[in-house]
């Protein structure tokens, strides 16, 4: 669906902040849609990282033929700006996390390596 409305409309596939109401415009030009797949496609497209970071530096919405809307406000912009840093301080926290995990998994890797080694020398006598 979201690949299908990217190839239709420029507005899509150039990641600009939508207008209110586009699923309405959407489905008036587009009767055969489905309303809920329209807007779990229109979900993960406002919620994609391209889409957040266009919004934030945006004047203006457009329409779905890529004219301007009504202006974007700056409470939008705010939003699109703290949805990105909380996403990249996540990201980055599991990152962190995955890191300490891995050298745990190593420091245990070599304390096996060097116990093995060790019983291996005194079990020799």
């Amino acid at each position: 669906m979201l690949k299908s409305l990217q190839e239709q409309f420029p507005v899509f596939r150039d990641c600009l902040p939508l207008a209110i109401g586009i699923d309405k415009a959407l489905l008036a030009r587009m009767p055969e849609i489905e309303k809920k797949v329209l807007r779990i496609a229109l979900s993960l497209h406002t919620h994609s990282m391209r889409y957040l970071r266009a919004t934030e530096k945006a004047s203006h919405r457009f329409d779905l033929d890529g004219n301007q809307a009504e202006a974007l406000t700056e409470e939008h912009r705010k939003h699109a700006s703290d949805t990105i840093r909380e996403r990249l301080k996540k990201q980055a926290e599991e990152r962190r996390a995955q890191q300490k995990a891995e050298q745990e998994a190593e420091a245990a890797r070599v304390r096996t390596e060097k116990l093995t080694a060790l019983a291996e020398k005194f079990s020799r006598k």
